[in-house]
């Protein structure tokens, strides 16, 4: 993929943070300067690190593996979902879902329960019972839809997290965190890099900026399972999917369903996080006026 150039950055606001008195110390490496009390963020770091979480994307994709795309933000929610979608991964835009992860064994359940509610909507199923019962089921499979929907053909945890603003998907990225999940995330200056595996400092409230990281990262999902696809001509998909070793995740999940006891099961972590760089690119970058 080509890097993003610092026209289309800039263009996009992405370079702008957050009053100065609201930022994150933690943020120094990414911070170039400030104008007007709003920190700017520097653009040489952005495309560095873009590129870093474009490039693990792009070989977690290639492995088979899913990524979980996550954005509860209003400005991000279309935007994210369209994205996810283009690439055939699962998504959360509406709210999530304490345990989505840790307990994904009930979660899985809850997805059985919606899909079995619209199979009975669709085959007849329920043509016998009363009008009210059947508008009780439709509403339910439509709430369930909502916050469901982008993750029902998921059948087991993904490999890695896409987050657009990490304070505010913060409850997914402890499940994460706890399950040794791979974080790729967007983060503003008055977030915590060190909190994700591959933190792209950027704006994350700005909706322009939103949708050129998201697509960036998109698209480098899309040329690795176009890689996956080219590689698979004439191979066996069901070897061994490059050095993520979750292989026996699916039958961990069903014997745990079996159980009952909705634990979930995590994967043991095989991509390390980038190093925190201490120094400062000055290389300037253009600023305009603030966001917030």
């Amino acid at each position: 993929m080509e890097r993003l150039d610092h026209k289309s950055l800039l263009d996009a606001q992405v370079h702008f943070g957050h009053l100065r008195r609201k930022w994150n110390p933690k943020m120094l490496p990414y911070i170039f300067g400030e104008k007007k009390g709003i920190h700017i963020i520097d653009l040489n770091r952005t495309a560095d690190k873009l590129e870093e979480a474009a490039a693990a994307a792009r070989s977690i994709a290639k492995s088979g593996r899913k990524i979980m795309f996550v954005a509860t933000k209003k400005q991000a929610k279309e935007v994210v979902k369209q994205a996810a979608t283009r690439v055939g991964m699962p998504y959360v835009t509406e709210r999530w879902l304490g345990g989505m992860l840790t307990n994904f064994t009930t979660i899985r359940k809850s997805i059985k329960k919606m899909q079995s509610i619209e199979k009975m909507l669709g085959d007849g199923t329920l043509e016998s019972v009363t009008k009210k019962e059947k508008l009780v089921l439709t509403r339910e499979k439509e709430k369930m839809e909502k916050v469901l929907g982008g993750i029902a053909g998921m059948n087991r945890v993904p490999a890695a997290l896409f987050l657009v603003d990490i304070m505010h998907e913060h409850i997914g990225l402890k499940e994460a965190q706890r399950l040794n999940i791979n974080t790729i995330g967007m983060v503003d200056t008055n977030s915590d890099p060190t909190k994700v595996d591959f933190a792209i400092p950027a704006n994350d409230d700005a909706a322009t900026s939103i949708a050129l990281i998201t697509n960036y990262i998109a698209d480098a999902i899309a040329e690795g399972l176009a890689e996956r696809t080219a590689n698979a001509e004439g191979n066996d998909l069901s070897e061994d999917e490059d050095n993520f070793d979750d292989s026996n995740l699916d039958a961990d999940v069903n014997a745990e369903e079996d159980k009952g006891d909705g634990k979930g099961r995590g994967r043991k972590r095989t991509t390390g996080a980038g190093g925190q760089g201490r120094s400062r690119t000055r290389t300037g970058t253009g600023a305009g006026g603030p966001k917030k």
